[in-house]
């Protein structure tokens, strides 16, 4: 591959993780001055009220991006706030599955639309 296209593709990286910082940045910023919510736990949230009623704990490390030692301390902040719920896998005793609480329910339907507004204004120009 030429220089020339090395450094083309350097450039759309750098773009990627520019709007990225941005979409990021904006998300992060309004969801916790209005909803007191953080974007992975806006996310952790958002899988769990649109998928199934309960979720594995591994499922939720991909639906957040994060690690698994990262995602079980968000799960312990969110369950201590009342926005989820643990229980252990019935079947495999080493899993947990999470689920939401009705109080899990109602901040994320209050942060939704602050989440999409935000996705509209920082990602609008992808139409």
């Amino acid at each position: 591959m030429s220089e020339l296209a090395d450094e083309g593709l350097v450039r759309q990286w750098r773009g990627l993780l520019a709007r990225h910082a941005a979409v990021f940045g904006a998300l992060e910023c309004e969801l916790q001055t209005k909803h007191g919510l953080g974007v992975s736990e806006f996310e952790a949230l958002e899988r769990l009220a649109t998928g199934d009623e309960k979720c594995r704990g591994a499922d939720l490390t991909e639906a957040v991006h994060l690690s698994q030692s990262a995602t079980s301390r968000l799960v312990a902040r969110m369950e201590r706030e009342g926005l989820v719920e643990r229980a252990m896998c019935e079947l495999d005793r080493r899993g947990i599955f999470v689920s939401l609480t009705e109080a899990g329910l109602q901040r994320y339907e209050q942060a939704k639309p602050t989440h999409r507004a935000i996705l509209r204004e920082t990602l609008a120009s992808d139409d």
